[in-house]
């Protein structure tokens, strides 16, 4: 198992580093012990925070209601939980 993906139970929880206002939606590797997303998305009332929400959902073929923000809601570094997927087809899906 990786530094950025826990399995526990039917879920996982994966961290990421956030990198707001870039200029598309992309997983760009690793960032510490994190997953680097960058967001097309500001870092304004929350936008951010949905549109990574969103992203990964569309990205992982999930309703959005299986991704849900853990913690991190005003930071870069975000911890998330995801259910309906396994570890194995989460790394392929994201190319980790």
């Amino acid at each position: 198992m990786v530094d950025w993906l826990r399995e526990s139970g039917a879920a996982l929880t994966l961290s990421i580093h956030v990198q707001p206002a870039a200029k598309r939606s992309e997983i760009v590797g690793l960032h510490g012990d994190a997953l680097k997303v960058r967001l097309a998305a500001p870092a304004i009332d929350g936008r951010a925070n949905a549109a990574l929400l969103e992203f990964l959902a569309q990205r992982l073929g999930l309703a959005k209601s299986l991704v849900e923000l853990k913690s991190g809601h005003n930071s870069r570094r975000k911890v998330l939980t995801l259910r309906g997927v396994s570890a194995d087809t989460l790394r392929r899906l994201l190319g980790q």
